[in-house]
């Protein structure tokens, strides 16, 4: 990938020297426009517009070919042909060019040819370890007053800001920066990646993590190039800044076949993976653009809710109340007013208004009462953060409300947000507000999306940090059984070398024996001790029970020798082509919850663990959460609270609690399996068995997929 250069992506973001080539006086060409734009942003580099075909651009003297430029470029903005774009870019090489962002369309978004040439000009630039953006892209652009570069075909350009924003769709981005004029939106920083055949997100992530003038990074997209670069570049900028994204395509066209229970849910529920993904890196993702631009307008301003409790304070009690269902949705908490806090607040106020939260002051009161409620609000524990909803009547005026509320925020760092009705135009007043560092917005629950993101990323700052844990292994049976299977050529392990292999990571299996004959296993039956479980033993049968193939709550020898002859009909005729290795005899475990453990090796996202609900009717419930491997102790134990059985496992009815940490722990080991043996694709323990607390977990079935003897590939 052709992504060299400095990491701080200066080629880009602050050249000295630009060429466009393709730059045109033509009416309606992008290279007119782009031109002209480089122009009328007032650059305060040098900027040669390159085409053989004109004397001069938009007044500009206009140069044949890049080899005859007085100066080097730095970047070459490129809007040619896609068939000339490859010699451009070795033009550009050859002169010294340290960037490329390529405008012209036709490359592998049209099909099996472009892909081709798209692939030569990725070549290219990478010869010359040149940074690439694009192609079939709208542009970059940076506000920053010292560089004042506007490289897209956007006329209009949002205010200067602190909002970064990076883009998969060249007409969204367009969109968004019109979206930005129109709310005032000030914005750092622009980059629409097009096919991404250089640069992409997960540069641009440090890159922009790493820029002064971004507080915030915004970033729209339809797939990542890698999930796991994604995790350890924003992981460690969303230390720093927020990063809000919209991730689209939320249902997946299609599924692929999977062996096990874990591939298919993986592939199935390939959202809730991105879910993880944002979730393990800090991101915040919301649902549409317009929450992200929302929740951005409320980061921007350097607001910090240090909690999730919010006051809302009204002067009508629909928005209120709508206000109250929005705080709920989005994770934050409505606390109850003290009785002192409410005695305090109640004499200023008319008999009929409401000191509860919300507060309904009613429509009788003027701008003096909402300085005085909302400072008593925040000046205590009570709240982390205010909404003002604010409906000017014929006591109150807009300019006065907003008075009230600038001088309570100049007193207060908790985050202020506003929202303003009326009938009249209060865009002036919503103005004022936002230029005092209070975000305005026009309904109630655009306002709490906000809130409740800013509170989200307090609570990811602020989390407790725990490392990676490395658990003892017995190396040399996994090795052992790992070996045994590449010299059969084996794709999927027998059920008993499953067992082994997991057994050595530290996971717990009852006592087991395989049989070949039914009287053997009436022997292993009689000592192992009643009741057992009888499983068939075959690598080509996935799901043992959708063929007859597993027998519970077997007393004694009599029901032993019944079930093995039923299972044995059914096996046959249900998979007469299966390979038999013969009948598992096990210990049934009695009682407990049934949980499914599992992973699988995803191309762009490495090993990926899952867990859920277990049993025959996981992938018909789908109550399942996914984290990429490596796992730690935190992450293992917000994995089992997230999923709608967590309730089942703290004990309900009566119940005691479950072995919550056993089964923790146990998610950490199969975490540092997948992690320590990249030749595992699939794996599943369903159902594993959470015995009541403190006595363990116990894993009654394993799936393991190998992949083919040929792949190989370093762990993730």
């Amino acid at each position: 990938m052709a992504d060299g250069g400095s990491v701080e992506l200066d080629e880009l973001f602050q050249p000295r020297c630009v060429a466009v080539i393709g730059a045109s006086n033509r009416p309606g060409k992008v290279g007119t426009s782009l031109f002209r734009n480089v122009l009328q942003a007032g650059f305060q580099g040098v900027t040669y517009p390159v085409n053989p075909s004109w004397k001069s651009v938009s007044g500009v003297r206009c140069y044949p070919n890049i080899a005859s430029l007085p100066d080097a470029p730095e970047l070459g903005v490129v809007i040619v042909p896609a068939a000339q774009v490859p010699a451009t870019i070795d033009e550009l090489g050859r002169a010294g060019a340290r960037g490329a962002v390529v405008i012209s369309a036709g490359f592998r978004e049209v099909g099996e040819a472009g892909a081709a040439l798209e692939a030569d000009v990725v070549r290219r630039a990478a010869q010359y370890r040149m940074s690439l953006v694009g192609p079939n892209c709208f542009g970059v652009f940076n506000t920053d007053p010292s560089v004042s570069l506007n490289a897209t075909f956007s006329e209009n350009l949002p205010p200067p800001g602190n909002i970064a924003f990076v883009s998969q769709s060249g007409a969204l981005g367009a969109g968004i920066l019109q979206y930005g004029v129109a709310q005032r939106i000030g914005f750092s920083r622009f980059v629409s990646v097009g096919n991404r055949a250089g640069v992409d997100e997960n540069r641009l992530l440090t890159a922009l993590g790493r820029d002064p003038r971004t507080k915030v990074i915004l970033l729209y997209v339809e797939s990542l190039a890698n999930g796991r670069k994604f995790l350890e570049a924003a992981r460690g900028v969303t230390e720093e800044k927020p990063v809000l994204v919209v991730k689209s395509g939320r249902t997946p066209a299609g599924e692929r076949a999977a062996k096990s229970h874990t591939g298919s849910l993986a592939q199935s529920g390939r959202d809730q993976l991105y879910d993880a993904l944002f979730e393990q890196s800090g991101v915040q993702r919301v649902n549409s653009l317009g929450d992200l631009f929302r929740s951005a307008k409320i980061f921007s301003t350097g607001l910090r809710m240090e909690g999730p409790r919010l006051v809302v304070l009204t002067n009508s009690g629909g928005p209120g109340i709508v206000a109250a269902d929005a705080a709920i949705r989005n994770g934050l908490e409505l606390p109850v007013l003290a009785p002192e806090l409410r005695a305090s607040i109640a004499p200023g106020l008319p008999s009929i208004a409401a000191v509860q939260n919300p507060v309904d002051m009613t429509a009788d009161v003027g701008a003096r009462q909402y300085r005085e409620v909302l400072a008593a609000l925040l000046a205590g524990d009570a709240a982390d953060g205010a909404l003002v909803i604010a409906t000017p009547t014929g006591t109150m005026t807009g300019s006065e409300v907003v008075t009230s509320i600038l001088a309570v925020r100049s007193s207060t760092e908790k985050p202020i947000v506003a929202c303003l009705f009326g009938l009249t135009d209060l865009s002036e007043d919503a103005r004022s507000l936002e230029s005092h560092g209070v975000p305005a917005f026009t309904f109630p629950e655009e306002a709490v999306e906000g809130l409740g993101a800013l509170a989200r990323y307090h609570a990811w700052r602020t989390r407790p940090r725990t490392e990676v844990r490395s658990f003892p292994v017995d190396r040399a049976t996994a090795d052992a059984v790992l070996a045994r299977a590449r010299a059969t050529g084996a794709s999927v392990l027998p059920e008993y070398a499953a067992r082994e292999l997991l057994a050595a990571y530290g996971i717990r299996f009852p006592e087991v024996g395989v049989s070949r004959t039914v009287d053997e296993a009436v022997r292993l039956a009689d000592r192992i001790g009643y009741p057992v479980v009888l499983k068939v033993a075959s690598p080509d049968i996935s799901h043992k029970t959708e063929v007859g193939g597993v027998a519970v709550g077997l007393a004694d020898a009599a029901s032993v020798r019944d079930a093995w002859a039923r299972m044995d009909r059914s096996v046959r005729g249900a998979a007469p082509t299966a390979r038999i290795q013969g009948f598992e005899v096990e210990r049934q475990i009695v009682g407990g919850k049934e949980v499914l453990i599992g992973m699988q090796r995803d191309p762009g996202f490495g090993p990926i663990v899952v867990f859920g609900l277990g049993g025959i009717y996981v992938e018909v419930l789908r109550d399942v959460t996914f984290r990429l491997a490596p796992v730690r102790p935190l992450s293992a134990r917000h994995m089992v609270e997230s999923v709608k059985a967590a309730p089942l496992l703290r004990g309900v009815r009566g119940e005691g609690p479950s072995d919550v940490a056993a089964l923790c722990e146990a998610i950490e080991r199969v975490s540092q399996l997948c992690v320590e043996r990249p030749e595992i694709l699939e794996m599943d323990l369903n159902p594993l068995i959470v015995r009541p607390a403190g006595e363990g977990i116990v894993a009654v079935d394993a799936r393991v997929v190998l992949a083919p003897t040929s792949r190989s590939e370093p762990s993730a």
